[in-house]
């Protein structure tokens, strides 16, 4: 039977929706309501960018205290850690005026004098070697020093290689090495550039680029020759350390490790000069700010009996 007390009900529940609905568009609608609620979030939003830009500057006073502390702090720590030294600068593929500057730099504010700088020639000329090595065992470079040459030694280097050992001692000990005169007559066909003399060195900065623009067997002739240069030149006793800038791409530390070498991989940051100089003091390991650096610096004694 039809029940008029339902259909009122469900009248009376129709209307309630309608007028709630009214109410929440209404509110929904208000202008005031929005505007309220927008500024609540700009007045926040700004609160936190103001208290970000103060952290920020705070920081920035903390940071420039802190590098002029360290810059003031720099020439102490160096002061005449290479008195009266003579150090070398090797360029292992083309030269860098910047690398250049930076180097000579931090030997000067440590006392010490940049007096040879040198970049080895690559492709290595092989041919002109062997021609200017002619009457000595390098003579036959060409065609049995090369990789894969026919005759050459153990895996086709060991003549390369020794004979980057030989230039190696000879151009850190001032030619006082045995065939003294084969850095000299080797020098137009083995370096793109000489500034200085040579002479008797008592460190070494290597600054080694990846072998770029050469065929394989060309690039394997060049590392081997280097690698050779490299352990000729500490195994005379002389502190040598390799050096690159924060941005290299690809890092040379992992190639300097493997020479046994010391390496620098922040050389454009006043810690890096400030280690760069510690290395050429006698100090040892792979310092910097890349993974593979085993800190930031050195110990502040060097770590072995070089002066």
């Amino acid at each position: 039977m039809f029940d008029y007390r339902y259909h009122a009900i469900s009248l009376a529940a129709v209307l309630l929706a309608l007028a709630v609905g009214v109410v929440i568009g209404v509110a929904i609608g208000d202008s005031n309501l929005v505007s309220s609620a927008k500024s609540g979030i700009v007045r926040d939003l700004s609160a936190e960018v103001g208290a970000a830009q103060r952290q920020t500057g705070q920081l920035r006073a903390q940071l420039a205290n802190e590098e002029a502390f360290v810059n003031d702090l720099y020439p102490i720590a160096v002061h005449d850690l290479l008195s009266g030294r003579s150090i070398g600068l090797l360029f292992l593929g083309n030269s860098s005026d910047r690398m250049d500057s930076l180097t000579r730099e931090a030997v000067t504010e440590a006392g010490g004098d940049l007096v040879t700088v040198l970049a080895v020639r690559e492709p290595l000329d092989l041919a002109g070697l062997a021609r200017d090595a002619a009457g000595t065992r390098y003579a036959a470079i060409a065609s049995e020093g090369a990789p894969g040459a026919a005759g050459a030694g153990e895996g086709g280097t060991a003549l390369l290689e020794r004979f980057g050992a030989l230039i190696g001692r000879q151009l850190v000990s001032g030619g006082q090495a045995i065939g003294r005169e084969l850095i000299s007559r080797t020098r137009s066909s083995l370096l793109s550039a000489f500034d200085g003399q040579l002479g008797r060195l008592e460190g070494l900065i290597v600054v080694r680029a990846e072998p770029a623009g050469m065929d394989t067997e060309a690039a394997r002739s060049a590392a081997t020759f280097e690698a050779g240069l490299v352990r000729g030149a500490d195994g005379a006793g002389v502190g040598t350390v390799g050096v690159e800038l924060t941005g290299s791409e690809p890092s040379q530390v992992p190639w300097y490790k493997a020479q046994g070498i010391s390496s620098v991989d922040d050389l454009d940051s006043t810690a890096g000069r400030a280690a760069l100089i510690y290395g050429l003091a006698g100090s040892h390991g792979s310092f910097g700010v890349k993974p593979t650096a085993e800190s930031l610096l050195p110990n502040a004694a060097p770590s072995s009996g070089r002066p």
